[in-house]
């Protein structure tokens, strides 16, 4: 009894806390014993544990071919440029996850025969990036599975639920990138 008093007086409701959360299936799987400061913070560690969980879902696929997440995303992007390829600035602008590192995302599937990059004949500064046969039959290896792991994540959603989910991820990504510079600034 001491003990309740004592969280009382600090300000603690370990009851009300857990009344609080009971309902929340975000909080019980980070066993959180108290509320969300708000809406937006739940919205966000709940997109980020999705985030989390889904990419490591994918991972598991792109290992079994070892390859990581980058290196595939890479590798479709150069599959959706054609014959002609890409710089490897813009390689790097298409890419889900930004990473500075690209060039060095690049030398890893050169050396592994995915990718083959020349110099632009017209701008000896600029790189262009290219998929090789062996890149595109490294894809047509992981397409399916990947697929299939991505379309499982979301089977608990019909098709009118997986549209608002796209549309409002949209609204939150472009309010992200809106807002990017603002927190940039700074640095």
């Amino acid at each position: 009894m001491d003990e309740l008093i004592e969280q009382e007086n600090r300000g603690e409701s370990p009851a009300a806390e857990d009344a609080t959360v009971e309902g929340d299936a975000l909080a019980r799987s980070l066993r959180r014993r108290t509320p969300f400061r708000s809406p937006a913070q739940r919205a966000g560690i709940g997109l980020l544990r999705a985030a989390d969980l889904f990419r490591r879902r994918l991972s598991r696929v792109a290992e079994a071919e070892e390859i990581t997440l980058q290196q595939f995303n890479v590798l479709r992007i150069l599959r959706g440029a054609g014959a002609e390829g890409l710089p490897t600035l813009s390689v790097a602008e298409r890419m889900i996850e930004r990473t500075p590192g690209v060039t060095r995302l690049l030398d890893r599937l050169e050396s592994q025969g995915w990718v083959d990059r020349t110099r632009c004949q017209e701008d000896r500064r600029r790189v262009i990036a290219r998929i090789t046969d062996s890149g595109r039959a490294l894809l047509r290896r992981i397409d399916e599975p990947l697929a299939r792991a991505e379309d499982s994540a979301f089977e608990g959603l019909d098709s009118d639920r997986l549209e608002t989910l796209g549309e409002i991820l949209d609204e939150v990504r472009a309010g992200l990138e809106r807002s990017e510079t603002e927190f940039s600034d700074g640095d």
